[in-house]
């Protein structure tokens, strides 16, 4: 293996801003334009509790896809050393993708869900390989900090661009558009170019430093199938690993689907839609600044610590959802959100590569990406469906306590002395 123990700000900064570039994914296309476009244009001709439902099931079945890959991939990339190359793959397969939405008329709601589906395969896949390269830009000291420095950008990118998005969408004569509907459509095109132009730096200048040496280059995709299996019997030699693993399966199922049926959710209850996308571009506003301080409290509290906190604002974000009435409620929503989403994500992501072996970082990651979107099978489609059997979306919204208490409880059980340091 090579280890080369020089990080530049320049590397730290252009793997950073590969967050600032496919964050306008998550807050325009997850988030945002998708979920509202969807139920309003592609489905318009079905009932919201249907739409919902769909919305829920093909973020799911995207999810599916993802788990099934992510390990293979990840033992792939450390095998071959090449982890821009399918990153770049996967990026691009999300960029055209997303672009696509671009073309699709009014009532394709089943085209509309198999291109989004594909969007989010390819968004998925690229950070496979984009979180393992966190270790190649950064020290055990320092990694908490440029882990939150990448969410931060994230927050910040994709709140610029939204805010612009969502001017287009209220005010589209501004822009020289003709309609609402035109101002959503053109969205789609920005966040594609915005994705691919500002992941240039990364590709540029962010070397791969961390491999697992091999002497045999002939068949990598064959050697990543044993690698899945041997990886399979070899992480239960690392305990708190694996039991990091299933408590991250837990609660990261639970803030995706937060991330990803809020708009629907804020649809269903009759809220103004023009209002719940001004909310969510109040989440990405405050996310930005609360992510860097919460990275601080972090460092000075413990990592473990704040991730409790922060699950335990989830859980009442969970109960305070059963009360809302008007967009005011939702905007407070939006803020607890905004508060601690970028560092719950951050201090998580730092957590797993001080737990992991170095060597195995793209094999690992694969294994962390596995968990979380396994469980991006369960979420949305436990939300939409509640919803849907009892004609309330609020049940579908209480039914993530489901995965939020047995997260927080299981992480008491991971053993913090195996975090390590260079």
């Amino acid at each position: 293996m090579s280890f080369t123990k020089k990080y530049t700000f320049r590397e730290k900064f252009s793997w950073s801003l590969y967050d600032w570039a496919n964050s306008v994914f998550a807050t325009t296309i997850l988030a945002g334009f998708f979920p509202l476009f969807f139920k309003s244009y592609w489905g318009g001709d079905l009932d919201d509790a249907t739409s919902t439902a769909l919305l829920g099931t093909a973020s799911s079945v995207a999810g599916f896809i993802i788990v099934l890959i992510a390990p293979v991939l990840g033992a792939m990339a450390d095998l071959s050393r090449n982890k821009k190359i399918f990153l770049l793959i996967f990026a691009l397969v999300g960029i055209i993708s997303t672009s696509t939405l671009f073309f699709i008329s009014y009532g394709s709601w089943l085209w509309s869900l198999i291109i989004f589906g594909l969007s989010i395969i390819g968004f998925s896949g690229a950070n496979i390989f984009y979180d393992s390269l966190l270790i190649d830009v950064s020290s055990n000291e320092d990694r908490n900090y440029v882990s939150s420095l990448g969410y931060a950008l994230g927050y910040l990118g994709g709140g610029i661009l939204f805010l612009i998005n969502v001017s287009m969408y209220l005010y589209p004569s501004i822009f020289y558009l003709n309609s609402q509907i035109e101002g959503i459509l053109y969205s789609f095109l920005t966040v594609a170019i915005w994705w691919f132009v500002f992941s240039i730096p990364l590709f540029l200048f962010v070397k791969q430093k961390n491999f697992e040496a091999t002497t045999d280059f002939k068949s990598p995709f064959k050697q990543s199938f044993t690698r899945v299996f041997e990886t399979f019997k070899e992480i239960k030699k690392y305990k708190a690993v694996l039991i990091f693993l299933i408590a991250y399966w837990f609660y990261i199922d639970a803030i995706d689907t937060i991330v990803r049926m809020a708009i629907a959710y804020g649809t269903d209850l009759g809220f103004d839609s023009s209002k719940l996308i001004i909310a969510l571009i109040f989440t990405q506003f405050i996310g930005f600044p609360a992510t860097f301080a919460y990275g601080y409290l972090a460092e000075r509290f413990g990592l473990f610590n704040m991730l409790v906190v922060g699950i335990l604002i989830y859980i009442f974000i969970c109960f305070y959802s059963l009360f809302i009435s008007n967009t005011k409620d939702f905007f407070i929503l939006a803020g607890l959100v905004g508060l601690v989403q970028g560092g719950v994500q951050s201090v998580g992501r730092t957590i797993f590569s001080r737990l992991i072996p170095q060597d195995k970082a793209t094999e690992f990651f694969g294994f962390y990406n596995l968990i979380g979107k396994s469980a991006v099978v369960v979420g949305p489609a436990l939300v939409g469906w509640m919803a849907y059997a009892f004609n309330n979306p609020k049940a579908g919204i209480i039914s993530l306590l489901i995965l939020f208490i047995p997260g927080i409880v299981i992480l008491f059980y991971v053993p913090k002395t195996s975090l390590v340091r260079d």
